[in-house]
C-alpha cells in the first residue's frame, strides 16, 4: 500500500462550500486528516500498543460542528496565535485596534480569524510523504492587521509516524504574524481526563501572566513548582499544586540546539501511545483544556469534559508586539515568516 491520500468533499454541506477532506495514511496504520476549512486537523488515528488504532483528537466528523462554536480544536489560528492585550498594539509608530474577543483582549487571530476561513488546497505526494498544502491570502487590515499576508501551511505524514507541519507567510506592509496549531490532544483515546497522562517540556522558565492571561514581561524559573515538567512527570501530580490547569508558555530551550528541536514529550501509560513534539518556535502553550465543560460532543460521541485534553501549541510568546524583550514576531516586506513544528507518534515497550 505505502503511503495515500484520500481527497474528497467535506460532505455535503462541503461541496457546495468548496470545502475538502483529506486523509493521509502511512504502512504504520496512522491516519490523519486535514480540512482546507481553518486549515484544520478534524482526526488523528494511532494505534496502541497492542495495535489497535485509536481517536487522539478532539473533533468532530461534520463540517458544520467545525463551522460552529468550539474552543479551536485542531484549527491553526491566525494572524496572531494566542493574546494581545487590550487588542492594542503599536508599530512603526502606529497603533492598531483589534477586536476584543477574549475580554478583555483579542484571541487567536479575532473574530474572524484563520481558524475561519477557506484555503485554496494544492495536493503534495512524493516517496517520502503525502500531504496538502493549504494556501490563505489575509487582506490589509483584515481583523485590523496591517499588510496583505500570504499564509500557507503543509502537512506531511510520512513512515516514520512524523505529522509535519511546516508554515510560510510573507506580507506586503510591516505587520506581526504568530501562526500554531491548536489540536487537543488525549493519547488515551478519551477514555479519561488526560491528568493519567506522563508529560515532559523542554523549559527551564515560562512567562509569568496576569489575570487576563496576558505576559507581565517577567521571566519565572520553574524549578520546583508546579510547572516544573523537565523530566516525564504525571500532569495529575503537577496539576493540583495550579489554580485552575494549565495555560501558559513556557520558554523553550534552544540554546545549542538544532533549528527544530526537542519541545515536549506525552507518554500515556495505560494505552503505550507516545507523542514528541519538536520545534523551531520560542515557546509552547501548554493548556489542560481547563474550559471545556461537557457541553461539546464529538468523535465516536465523546462529551469533551474539563481536562478531556491537552494542547501543546507551538508560538511565539503571547502578545509579543507589546513587549520588547520578547523574540519578534515582526515580519516586513521582503522578508518569510517560517516555522515547522513535527508531532511524532509511537508506543513504548510492551
Amino acid at each position: 500500500m505505502g503511503l495515500n491520500i484520500v481527497k474528497d468533499y467535506f460532505q455535503k454541506s462541503g461541496k457546495e462550500q468548496n470545502i475538502m477532506l483529506f486523509t493521509l495514511k502511512n504502512t504504520e496504520g496512522t491516519e490523519v486528516a486535514i480540512t482546507n476549512y481553518g486549515a484544520t486537523i478534524t482526526s488523528i488515528k494511532t494505534k496502541d500498543k497492542n495495535g489497535k488504532p485509536g481517536q487522539i483528537v478532539c473533533g468532530f466528523d461534520n463540517i458544520e460542528d467545525f463551522q460552529g462554536n468550539h474552543p479551536f480544536f485542531g484549527v491553526v489560528c491566525g494572524r496572531y496565535a494566542n493574546r494581545i492585550a487590550k487588542g492594542k498594539f503599536t508599530l512603526e509608530g502606529k497603533e492598531y485596534t483589534l477586536a476584543i474577543n477574549n475580554a478583555p483582549n483579542t484571541l487567536h487571530g479575532g473574530n474572524k480569524g484563520f481558524d475561519k476561513v477557506v484555503w485554496s488546497f494544492e495536493v503534495v505526494e512524493s516517496a517520502q510523504a503525502v500531504g496538502v498544502k493549504l494556501t490563505y491570502v489575509s487582506k490589509d487590515m483584515e481583523e485590523g492587521y496591517p499588510g496583505t499576508l500570504t499564509a500557507t501551511v503543509t502537512y506531511l505524514l510520512n513512515e516514520n509516524n512524523e505529522l509535519q507541519i511546516h508554515y510560510t507567510a510573507k506580507t506586503d506592509k510591516t505587520t506581526v504574524v504568530n501562526l500554531t496549531n491548536h489540536a487537543y490532544y488525549n493519547l488515551g483515546g478519551f477514555a479519561g481526563e488526560i491528568t493519567d497522562h506522563l508529560l515532559q517540556i523542554n523549559a527551564n522558565s515560562y512567562t509569568e501572566t496576569d489575570s487576563t492571561s496576558i505576559p507581565t514581561g517577567k521571566i519565572i524559573e520553574l524549578a520546583g513548582t508546579a510547572y516544573d515538567f523537565r523530566e516525564l512527570t504525571l500532569i495529575g501530580d503537577r496539576i493540583k499544586g495550579t489554580t485552575n490547569g494549565y495555560d501558559d508558555n513556557f520558554i523553550l530551550n534552544k540554546a545549542g540546539q538544532p533549528a527544530c528541536s526537542f519541545a515536549a514529550k506525552v507518554v500515556h501509560p495505560g494505552t503505550g501511545r507516545t507523542m514528541e513534539v519538536y520545534t523551531t518556535e520560542p515557546g509552547v502553550q501548554f493548556y489542560s483544556a481547563n474550559y471545556l465543560d461537557g457541553t461539546i460532543k464529538g468523535h465516536d460521541g465523546v462529551v469533551y469534559k474539563k481536562r478531556f485534553a491537552l494542547c501543546l501549541e507551538t508560538q511565539h510568546f503571547p502578545d509579543s508586539p507589546n513587549h520588547a524583550h520578547f523574540p519578534t514576531t515582526v515580519l516586513k516586506p521582503g522578508e518569510t515568516y517560517t516555522q515547522t513544528t513535527i508531532h511524532k507518534f509511537g508506543v513504548t515497550e510492551k
